[in-house]
């Protein structure tokens, strides 16, 4: 079956075929932000000649049975050439993306679109998410540096928004909502992000007070748009951390088009750099395609699917962790027996049909499957000692354990299946009512299916003893007298659950642009509905629960000689339980947990200016959060426990500050710094830091060049991001463990040398068959800064004290890699 899909896939896109139409050349021309290009002049070698009007729309009449040469020209973008061939009457539909023509060493656009601003969205360079990839390239690499977002694992694409968890992101791609997978607990096992670079034209990012055309969750919309090609083409790009290529091309009468990508990746050289020494084999591959066929210029058929292996396989066999301080060193050493096997698969299909009835109405109908399998099966027994360790200079012991304080074992053990299947259909529409408004609505129905096995123990042994959980009271006074008591794993979890979710949601929002005395004014005002009901075997199925979102944003751009927007957003934000969200800590699921609620508002500025007659902006956002129904969690690595009984209250408040611009001709590059507080009192015992409680975080994203040989280009991609609440066991109360992590601090190197680059012509024959050829090294983790995610806690027996000993992230890891473009 799985071959049988992408035999299919691949099938859709490589048959490029040719269809039947008029004899008429039309379109629509757009520039690298989807805004359409007015007065661009379409001439061609055979004498025709027309102009793109206010819409970006033309019409071109062509001679039929010649090969006719099109040439768009516009003053600030650059030229699109394109060879046609039609058929006597043949009618076809060319809509090219003209891109910013800027005559210096490198192509750089600073965001001024107004409406993205208006809307409080953020956009990213495609090139910049392409060129600066990092230790887990994609758009989450570049995501980090941006104030509010932060990400403390760089081996995890997950990220944390203003205080919020990792399962409180939407992500879109063309309209279609995407899906992670459930049971990974590590980014050690965590794969490719969904998002191909390779095949992306544009990204949009929110970190909060988003509109209601967005979906239910609490924190941020990641919104991705898949390009739709105008030629053939294809790109490579080969590391020592594995590769991919995607290939893109439009049929001869532009009706069909298609680009699919193929990524694999091995993480190997990463993990085999930790502390812990074994036999590692963490291997991701996914292929990945979007087509598009017009049927006419009114009716067009988008496909997106997507096919992910992700197999991660662990033999630990020691580990020597060296903590405390220079007057008293400690050491952990581990010695591992057992292995871990996991294996996530999943399948993602999505059609959209996009009906154009006319200039003002555009109708969508959605159709999406997400079907995922998942095993995760371990078991290691894990003997350890805690001692002393040989400070002596000179001495031939010097850095080894003399004195054990300390010794126990600890065997854990899993095997945990689970089968989701995901279906929805929507429906979507947007009416121009005139050139200043528009009026947006859907009706969304999903079905979800969950099958899911848990099986989990753990067994601490610590000085010969058995470690009884906290729950058991029986006492125990050996040797004194013998216990009679059972012998109790430490923590045992074992479930069977089988769901059904149904759920249906709609929205409605209205967008108007006016003017108020020569200043400029923006509002946008929508509400959304959501209902679910949850079902299954042995379970009672839940009440109907409906929440109902009203959103609203407004914006003012003053009639001011300094370039300045001010807006302010402000709604409720629902987020309806996830299949995660009802399983508390025992497994068992919570049919009637409720939606989690929290009212947003932020306030936000931009300025726009100019330093050394270079383009800048400032961007500040103030914002504030009060939730309620709050479902607390424990977070460990990557893996959430949620307590499944809404028994909180919480609040998070923060300020966010970025200056992006041309710091460097040709360039661009930003600076951000973030400020955030976040805590939440469970069942009014008080008020303690969440889990995602990073007060305070910076990220910088340089890129700069050798100035008398520009092809020599740099990037350095700075995180620093404080400690957050954690470490402590999954089993302990979060009111005892407050005790934070150590800061973030990360630094990525990356210098590279373009051997051909397309703004330049060359004589060699065979750097002409590329367009873009670069070569070049990266430095991970360049200051070899010593990165915690989680404690492992182990027993002195002396001191019947517990320790918390860091578990490392990556050290420095050097990196070479070769990119083209054909």
């Amino acid at each position: 079956m799985k071959r049988l899909i992408f035999t299919v896939l691949l099938g859709l896109f490589f048959s490029l075929l040719s269809f039947s139409q008029n004899a008429i050349i039309r379109g629509v021309i757009l520039d690298e932000g989807n805004t359409p290009i007015e007065g661009v002049n379409i001439k061609t070698n055979t004498g025709e000649g027309t102009a793109t009007n206010s819409n970006g729309f033309y019409e071109l009449k062509i001679p039929y049975s010649v090969e006719v040469t099109v040439i768009f020209t516009h003053v600030s973008h650059k030229l699109v050439e394109q060879k046609f061939n039609l058929k006597n009457g043949q009618e076809i539909e060319y809509n090219p993306v003209m891109l910013i023509e800027v005559e210096q060493i490198a192509t750089v656009v600073i965001n001024t679109n107004t409406r993205q601003s208006v809307d409080g969205v953020t956009s990213i360079s495609p090139q910049m998410i392409r060129t600066i990839k990092g230790a887990q390239p994609g758009v989450e690499n570049i995501l980090k540096t941006l104030p509010g977002v932060n990400i403390s694992n760089e081996l995890s694409t997950q990220y944390s928004v203003r205080g919020g968890n990792f399962d409180e992101n939407l992500v879109y791609v063309n309209d279609i909502e995407i899906y992670r997978p459930f049971l990974i607990r590590s980014g050690n096992q965590e794969g490719l992000s969904f998002v191909n670079t390779d095949l992306v034209q544009d990204v949009d990012f929110s970190a909060g007070g988003f509109q209601a055309k967005y979906g239910d969750k609490l924190s941020s919309v990641l919104d991705i748009t898949y390009r739709n090609p105008v030629n053939f083409g294809i790109r490579a790009d080969l590391s020592l951390l594995g590769g991919s290529i995607a290939a893109e091309g439009v049929s001869k009468d532009g009706k069909f088009s298609g680009i699919a990508g193929v990524r694999y990746r091995d993480n190997s050289l990463l993990l085999n750099s930790l502390e812990t020494e074994g036999n590692v084999e963490p291997v991701f591959a996914d292929a990945q395609t979007f087509l598009t066929y017009r049927f006419s210029s009114k009716f067009h058929l988008n496909f997106l699917g997507n096919i992910s292996s992700n197999k991660y396989n662990f033999q630990p066999e020691n580990r020597q962790t060296n903590f405390g301080t220079i007057d008293d060193p400690v050491a952990l050493l581990v010695f591992y027996d057992g292995q871990e096997k996991d294996q996530y698969q999943t399948y993602f299909g999505a059609f959209k049909a996009n009906y154009f009835v006319n200039d003002d109405l555009t109708l969508k109908l959605i159709a999406s499957a997400y079907h995922t399998t998942e095993q995760e099966y371990f078991d290691i027994l894990a003997e350890y000692r805690l001692g002393e360790v040989n400070t002596s200079i000179g001495d031939e012991n010097l850095g080894e354990v003399e004195f054990s304080e300390g010794i126990g074992s600890q065997l854990t053990h899993a095997r945990n299946d689970l089968d989701a299947f995901i279906v929805n259909a929507e429906h979507k529409g947007d009416y121009k009512i005139d050139d200043e408004s528009t009026l947006e609505w859907s009706a969304k129905y999903t079905h979800e299916d969950i099958r899911d096995r848990l099986v989990e123990y753990e067994i601490i042994d610590s000085a010969g003893f058995s470690i009884r959980p906290p729950s058991i009271s029986q006492p125990n006074d050996q040797p004194y007298n013998s216990f009679s008591g059972p012998l109790t794993a430490y923590e045992d979890i074992r479930a069977t659950n089988r769901i059904q979710i149904n759920r249906f949601q709609a929205f409605v929002q209205y967008s108007k642009k006016t003017d108020w005395n020569g200043h400029e004014i923006f509002y946008n005002a929508g509400v959304r509905s959501h209902s679910w009901v949850v079902s299954g075997d042995d379970i009672e199925t839940s009440d109907t629960q409906t929440v109902i979102s009203p959103r609203g944003q407004f914006a003012i751009k003053p009639n001011w000689d300094k370039d300045m927007l001010f807006r302010v957003a402000a709604g409720l934000y629902y987020q309806p339980p996830f299949y995660r969200e009802l399983r508390d800590s025992s497994a068992t699921v919570q049919p009637n947990v409720k939606a989690q609620k929290s009212f947003h508002i932020v306030l936000g500025n931009e300025y726009s200016f100019e330093i050394w007659d270079r383009p800048f902006k400032l961007v500040t956002e103030a914002y504030y959060k009060g939730m309620t129904d709050v479902n607390p969690y424990t977070l460990e690595n990557v893996r959430i426990r949620y307590s499944a009984d809404n028994s909180a209250v919480a609040y998070a408040y923060g300020l966010d500050l970025r200056i992006n611009g041309e710091f460097v001709p040709g360039t661009e590059s930003w600076f951000s710094f973030g400020y955030l507080k976040t805590e939440e009192n469970i069942d009014d015992r008080g008020y303690i830091a969440r889990p995602t409680d990073q007060r305070l975080k910076f990220g910088a994203l340089f890129q700069d060049y050798m100035p008398n040989m520009p092809d020599i280009k740099m990037y350095l991609n700075l995180v620093y991001n404080t400690g957050v609440p954690g470490g402590s066991p999954s089993y302990a109360d979060p009111y005892n463990y407050q005790i934070r992590l150590r800061d973030y601090r990360r630094a990525d190197l990356g210098v590279s040398y373009e051997l051909v680059n397309p703004e330049k012509t060359y004589n060699s024959k065979w750097k002409a068959a590329f367009k873009e050829l670069s070569i070049g090294f990266e430095i991970y983790n360049m200051f070899g800064n010593q990165n915690s995610i989680t404690n492992t806690w182990v027993r002195d027996v002396y001191s019947k004290n517990q320790y918390a000993i860091p578990n490392y992230l990556t050290p420095r890891v050097f990196n070479v890699r070769l990119s083209t473009r054909f």
